[in-house]
């Protein structure tokens, strides 16, 4: 029996690659032509290289599989109507070599991951209602007006905000292909590159997602992304601690993180978790500081008058008691909602008290972050258990 590569070739027209519904062939996926070589032996070894999407391809192991079922299959055919036998197994004539290659470069990760990215800020909350998404909003745009390159990542897979307080709801980010890899393009506003699972979904449908689901999204949003150089790239994460939490930090190398609570007593005490989360020596991520949102009430009416609705300057006490900053201490305006619905965060008018409010925070966490990056080391990824 003699074979020829076309012989290979038949017997992988045979086989259906799920992702086109597709022969391999049909697929042109098939990168060479199969290299056929018989041994000193009488036996032969056969090489096949096929290319897939992606190495992360979810019917690979299923394809390769079904490969090398079909040249065999087909190589024991052609033995037995020729007659032949090589080295005593007619039943497996050749050695099946299937060699994988990717269209796609693989997904970068340690320090290759977000290289052009100086300082990766986490804005946590304990608790869920405390502003932690308008002020991330707010920050963001703040330190676009004070000149620096920001990226600012929705982190919130089951609820997504940033869309509408960014008024991008109707965009859809669009794929490039750069350095060999389809990457997606960050929506851009107000000076700030953004992304969020609410570009990808129904605004109006739940999203019924496991954990692992949604973890995998949340590295495609920072790893499949055009991101580029950034000075600060903003994590809105969600309230509480959560998978999602450690799918960040197992990720990414974050600076540090920020910490937003209301002074009431039930938020303080969620606080206190968020920042034992950061703290723990397995994750050792500094706290930058606290952010002290609603800090009062003041009327439209009477602009000098303060209303403690949620307790007074319960957040200074507890960045006293923790021995962190205080960044800033945001009032309760009407404004700072309605801009945020509208998608014009209160950040971009800096003549407003808000504005202003927002301007000072952002040049707060200038300081910290540099007095930070001065004074401790680099922080490590977290590693995967």
């Amino acid at each position: 029996m003699t074979l020829y590569p076309k012989l290979i070739m038949d017997a992988l027209a045979t086989v259906t690659y799920a992702g086109t519904k597709k022969s391999l062939v049909e697929s042109e996926m098939v990168a060479d032509q199969p290299a056929v070589a018989q041994r000193e032996d009488g036996s032969w070894k056969v090489t096949v290289v096929l290319e897939f999407p992606r190495e992360t391809d979810p019917f690979l192991k299923s394809t390769v599989k079904s490969a090398e079922a079909a040249i065999k299959y087909q190589c024991k055919k052609a033995a037995e109507e020729s007659g032949d036998e090589i080295a005593g197994h007619s039943d497996i004539p050749v050695e099946v070599e299937i060699v994988t290659e990717f269209k796609s470069k693989p997904r970068p990760k340690g320090d290759e991951l977000l290289s052009g990215v100086k300082n990766i800020i986490a804005v946590s909350s304990g608790k869920g209602g405390v502003g932690k998404s308008t002020v991330s909003a707010n920050l963001a745009i703040a330190l676009a007006r004070l000149g620096y390159k920001v990226g600012l990542l929705d982190c919130d897979i089951f609820g997504p905000s940033m869309p509408k307080m960014f008024h991008v709801e109707d965009e859809r980010p669009y794929a490039v292909e750069k350095d060999g890899r389809q990457l997606i393009c960050p929506i851009e506003a107000y000076g700030v590159k953004m992304l969020s699972i609410g570009f990808f979904v129904s605004p109006d449908t739940a999203t019924l997602w496991r954990g692992g689901m949604a973890t995998s999204a949340l590295k495609q949003l920072i790893a499949d992304a055009d991101w580029g150089e950034l000075d600060y790239f903003i994590l809105d994460t969600p309230p509480g601690t959560s998978d999602i939490h450690l799918t960040l930090l197992q990720t990414l190398a974050i600076t540090g993180a920020v910490i937003v609570s209301t002074p009431q007593q039930v938020a303080l005490a969620d606080a206190r978790k968020g920042i034992d989360m950061y703290r723990n020596e397995k994750v050792n991520v500094p706290i930058l500081g606290l952010i002290e949102n609603m800090a009062w009430f003041t009327p439209a009416e009477l602009p000098e008058n303060r209303y403690y609705i949620f307790g007074k300057e319960g957040c200074k006490q507890l960045a006293e008691e923790m021995q962190v900053p205080l960044l800033a201490q945001i009032p309760l305006v009407q404004g700072i909602c309605d801009s945020g619905d509208k998608g014009e965060p209160a950040a971009l008018n800096s003549d407003t008290a808000t504005g202003l409010a927002f301007i000072n925070l952002a040049q707060a966490v200038v300081t910290v972050v540099n007095r930070r990056n001065k004074e401790q080391p680099a922080t490590k990824i977290v590693g995967v258990k």
